[in-house]
């Protein structure tokens, strides 16, 4: 159990305004990206679901996120999925 202990704690990790921050910039870079255009509440919410999503993402694919700049490119690619999927459900079908 110590082992289990250890590991979780030499984990890297972002507090809450580190991670306030990632989502406001992710969120920034995909809006610009999708051309949309949102405030700056919304492109924080948009970054850190994108965060969430880019994270799980590059888990599910094995790739490894560390470090302030991939966890940034992962924000960035999940926002834009997640704008793109907002904006796929928000048009009206013709």
């Amino acid at each position: 159990m110590d082992s289990i202990n250890a590991a979780m704690s030499a984990q890297p990790g972002y507090g809450f305004f580190a991670t306030i921050f990632i989502g406001l910039l992710a969120g920034w870079i995909a809006e610009r990206i999708t051309s949309s255009n949102h405030g700056i509440l919304t492109n924080m919410l948009v970054g850190v679901a994108g965060s969430f999503l880019g994270s799980r993402l590059a888990e599910l694919l094995d790739i490894p996120i560390f470090g302030f700049v991939r966890t940034l490119v992962a924000a960035i690619a999940g926002a834009v999925i997640v704008i793109v999927v907002w904006n796929a459900f928000r048009k009206p079908v013709a």
